[in-house]
C-alpha cells in the first residue's frame, strides 16, 4: 500500500466516464429540474450573466467533439450551478453488503460539508440544497458482486442495471420531477477501499438516460468507499470527493491525469479531492457563473497594461486575467490567499496556468505553471501535491512565455492585500 502522504492517482479507466453511455442529460433553462423524458440534450448549462463585448476573445471553446471542455460558456445539459438547486440523495446498499446503522450517518458524512464549501466557494451565489426523501437504506434487487463494478467506468452492463435498479426502487417515494440532479451514497462496505480502487464516478452530458415520473434522470454523482488516507483527517476532509464530483453534474472537467496531479496540484478540487481543503481556480468560478463579467479582465491586446487582483477566496472585486492565445485557449492569473476554502496554501501569490478549451477532461486541459520549479514545495499536508504548493508568483517575480511573447510581472501587493499585476504582449 502507498503511504499516506502519497497522492493516489485514479485509474485511467475514470478519466473518460464522465460523459460516458449511462445517463442522458435535459435540462431545463427555466427550472433546471429534470425535463420530460427526450433523447436529445436541450436546456440551458450552468447561469452566467451576459458577458460584455471586452470579454469576447476571452471567451476560448473546443471542438464539438471535446469531452467537458474548459470552453466559456459552458456547453448545455448540465446542472445550473447558480440560485437554489436541489439534490436527490439517496443512500443505497446490497443483499451481500447491507449499510451499517443509519443511512442518514451516511448522509450526515457530506452535509452540511458540501453545501458550506459551496456557499463558500460560489459567494453565496449557489443554494446547494440537499434533500432525502428516502430516509432509510434504498435496497438494491441484486448483490453488489452481481453488478460487476471493478473500475467505476460506466460502459459495463451491470452499472447500467445497477442505474435502473435505482430509478425502479425510488420511483414509488420519489417525484424525480422536483430535482436538479441524483446523489446516490453507496454504503462503504460495498467493493474495495478507495486506497486500493476508486470507484466514486459522475454520469452527465450524455442522451441515454432512465426515465422515472416522464423525466430522464440526468447529471448523477456515485460515491463508494471512504476516501480515509489514514492521515486522521477523514472527518474533515472526507467529504470532498463529493464536491468534485459534483463539479462534474455542473460542467466541470477532471484535471487530474495518469500522473495524478502533476499539472494542477492542489490548487483545485477537480485536480485533487483528498486530504486538506482547496477550491476551485477562478476559470472554474466564471464558467460556473459565480464571477461577474466585471470581476474578469480580458487581456487581448498588444502592449502593456496594468491589472488589480484581489484574493480569490473574498467576495467582490477583480479576480480573474485572461490573456488569450488563440481561440482555443490562454493564460489566466488568479490571487490565491490562506483563507476560504484555500487552508492548504502555504505561499500566497498569484497563480498563473494555462487553460485550453481543446483538450479532454482528464487529459491536461489546465496545467500550473510553476515559479519554483523542482523545489519540493512548501507544504507537508498529507496528499497535497507538494511540488507545486509553491507555484505562485510573488511581488518581484516575472513569468515569461517567449515564444507568445507575453510577460506577467507581479509588481507588488498593498495593505488590504490587493496585488498590481503587469502584463505585456507582443
Amino acid at each position: 500500500m502507498q503511504p499516506s502522504r502519497r497522492i493516489r492517482p485514479r485509474r485511467v479507466a475514470a478519466l473518460v466516464s464522465v460523459t460516458a453511455l449511462t445517463f442522458a442529460v435535459s435540462t431545463s433553462a427555466g427550472t433546471g429540474h429534470f425535463t420530460a423524458g427526450t433523447s436529445t440534450v436541450a436546456g440551458a448549462g450552468p447561469i452566467s450573466p451576459e458577458h460584455p463585448s471586452a470579454l469576447r476573445p476571452c471567451m476560448i471553446t473546443g471542438r464539438p467533439t471535446i469531452q467537458m471542455s474548459e470552453g466559456v460558456p459552458t456547453a448545455r445539459g448540465y446542472s445550473r450551478s447558480t440560485g437554489t438547486v436541489r439534490a436527490l440523495t439517496v443512500m443505497v446498499d446490497f443483499p451481500d453488503a447491507p449499510g451499517p446503522g443509519r443511512a442518514l450517518d451516511r448522509f450526515d458524512e457530506f452535509f452540511p460539508q458540501t453545501q458550506d464549501w459551496f456557499r463558500t466557494s460560489s459567494y453565496g451565489r449557489l443554494d446547494y440544497r440537499p434533500e432525502t426523501p428516502i430516509s432509510g437504506w434504498l435496497r438494491m434487487p441484486k448483490s453488489f458482486r452481481a453488478y460487476g463494478i471493478e473500475r467505476g467506468a460506466p460502459f459495463d452492463p451491470g452499472y447500467r442495471r445497477l442505474v435502473q435498479d435505482i430509478v425502479v426502487a425510488a420511483d414509488p417515494k420519489v417525484d424525480f420531477r422536483e430535482y436538479d440532479f441524483l446523489n446516490v451514497l453507496v454504503t462503504p462496505n460495498a467493493g474495495p477501499s478507495a486506497l486500493d480502487t476508486v470507484l466514486s464516478v459522475t454520469f452527465a452530458g450524455n442522451t441515454e438516460a432512465p426515465v422515472a415520473d416522464g423525466v430522464s434522470v440526468a447529471n448523477a454523482s456515485f460515491v463508494y468507499s471512504r476516501q480515509d488516507d489514514g492521515s486522521g483527517t477523514y472527518h474533515r476532509t472526507g467529504y470532498r470527493v463529493l464536491p468534485h464530483e459534483n463539479g462534474h453534474v455542473f460542467g466541470l472537467p477532471d484535471l487530474y491525469t495518469a500522473d495524478g496531479g502533476a499539472a494542477v496540484g492542489h490548487w483545485d478540487i477537480m485536480s485533487e479531492d483528498w486530504g486538506a481543503n482547496n477550491d476551485l481556480l477562478g476559470w472554474h468560478k466564471w464558467k460556473l457563473g459565480w464571477l461577474d463579467g466585471a470581476q474578469v479582465r480580458c487581456a487581448a491586446n498588444p502592449g502593456t497594461s496594468e491589472y488589480a487582483l484581489t484574493p480569490l477566496a473574498r467576495e467582490g472585486g477583480p479576480k480573474l486575467i485572461f490573456v488569450p492565445l488563440s481561440r482555443r485557449s490562454g493564460y489566466a492569473l488568479e490571487l490565491r490567499t490562506r483563507e476560504g476554502n484555500d487552508e492548504s496554501v502555504c505561499r500566497p501569490g498569484v497563480l498563473i496556468y494555462k487553460v485550453d478549451a481543446d483538450v479532454d477532461t482528464g487529459m491536461g486541459p489546465v496545467k500550473v505553471e510553476d515559479s519554483h520549479e523542482d523545489s519540493g514545495g512548501c507544504t507537508r499536508s498529507p496528499n497535497v501535491h507538494a511540488e507545486l504548493s509553491d507555484a505562485t508568483y510573488g511581488p518581484g517575480e516575472e513569468f515569461r512565455d517567449e515564444e507568445r511573447g507575453v510577460k506577467v510581472s507581479v509588481l507588488g501587493v498593498d495593505l488590504a492585500g490587493s496585488y498590481r499585476v503587469r502584463v505585456e504582449r507582443g
